[in-house]
């Protein structure tokens, strides 16, 4: 493979030296807390603007754009949790707006065909002059899915339909001559895209597999790895990412970077960050939403095995999706991250109430990082037009 095409991908601010890297998500929707407090975060391009940039100039490694096609809440369509903005034109409008950071999108293999995707993903490439990775996501919302004639199909065929979708996208991203497919769901004749995206082989890979079947999924074919922490307690942390990194190098004799995502309440003192915990996840909880996504969580997928435990969740997931929990002063936060470091963690996604006053507090935590030895000074990059050729 010619060098010049993996030092554009080595570039790839996911691949940089930071321990600990920053990423935003969920600012192409409402974010992910379940809240009906008034400051909650609105997906205006406005604020996804603002969001990204301040995100950007901070350091931060990414953006990752969700796709959600329709709300939890049957018959409410306006519902927050369904006005999504496409994460794939979404993030075409942020790279634009960006100079440092990845901007991840996120697609469903059941809503859009890998000829669509793969030519979509390498104009995003071309546009952030290799910034670009896509999220894969086999899809579990069962509306969302018959919304497009596609039925749920059992859980690991949905892995199987997913590996297929994925490896004709990788094919049409890295084969400069014509090549066809017939397989168990997919069947192309002469395919080719051209042009190619920047980043070769083609863009990072991202995907968050907690079944069995997903965790070998995500070694086998993601770069990075998104897992919901089980447990607060640093040594079981250590043990689950452990088991992720472990099997990518002894099955698929791959290294992978494992992230999760987690919920920011950040204040001058640690008991006024809980009460505003308090505030919007418990008093204020969207109480409705929370149980339309109960009930389809529980029904369709694996990530959580009991009734027990969905309702265990349910703060959680009423605070953040159901992320880790990131609460109290910028050194609470700080020591926290350097704690999940040294559990073995590459990055977190982060997410706020309010997303716009959450960064400018996160402000704070940035230098007590570095001081950590987490991150590195920061360089805004200079201003000018990306690259959009590869240089063979």
């Amino acid at each position: 493979m010619p060098a010049a095409i993996d030092a554009m991908r080595a570039r790839n601010p996911l691949f940089g030296a930071n321990r600990m890297k920053l990423g935003i998500f969920g600012t192409n929707g409402k974010g992910a807390a379940q809240t009906l407090v008034p400051e909650a975060y609105r997906p205006s391009w406005q604020a996804s603007v603002q969001t990204a940039q301040m995100a950007d100039a901070l350091g931060f490694e990414a953006v990752l754009a969700y796709a959600r096609w329709k709300g939890y809440l049957k018959g409410q369509p306006s519902h927050p949790s369904g006005i999504t903005l496409d994460p794939f034109t979404w993030c075409a409008g942020i790279a634009q707006a960006t100079r440092h950071m990845t901007v991840i999108a996120t697609s469903h293999a059941p809503t859009l065909h890998p000829i669509t995707a793969a030519k979509q993903s390498a104009t995003i490439d071309i546009i952030s002059g290799g910034r670009f990775a896509l999220n894969v996501v086999g899809g579990w919302n069962k509306p969302e899915l018959e919304m497009f004639g596609a039925s749920l199909a059992e859980h690991d065929a949905r892995y199987d339909h997913l590996q297929e979708w994925l490896e004709i996208i990788q094919r049409l991203w890295r084969e400069e001559t014509e090549f066809d497919h017939e397989g168990r769901f997919f069947k192309v004749l002469r395919g080719s895209s051209m042009p190619k995206p920047l980043q070769q082989p083609g863009p990072p890979i991202i995907n968050a597999g907690g079944s069995d079947r997903g965790q070998r999924f995500a070694c086998e074919f993601a770069d990075i790895c998104f897992l919901i922490l089980r447990s607060e307690d640093p040594a079981d942390i250590a043990g689950q990412i452990a088991e992720y990194k472990e099997m990518a190098r002894r099955d698929y004799g791959r290294e992978v970077q494992v992230w999760t995502y987690a919920y920011c309440v950040q204040r001058p003192t640690r008991a006024e960050a809980e009460a505003y915990l308090h505030h919007y996840s418990v008093v204020h909880e969207d109480g409705p939403s929370l149980d339309a996504w109960s009930a389809g969580v529980g029904s369709q997928t694996r990530i959580l095995q009991s009734p027990e435990a969905v309702r265990a969740f349910r703060q959680r997931f009423a605070a953040g999706a159901g992320g880790s929990a990131l609460i109290g002063t910028a050194e609470d936060i700080a020591a926290r991250l350097d704690q999940l470091s040294g559990a073995g963690l590459d990055g977190v996604l982060l997410t706020w109430v309010d997303f716009a006053d959450g960064l400018h507090r996160f402000a704070e935590v940035m230098p007590l990082l570095e001081m950590r030895g987490l991150r590195g000074p920061f360089e805004p990059a200079p201003p000018g037009n990306p690259p959009t050729e590869r240089t063979m």
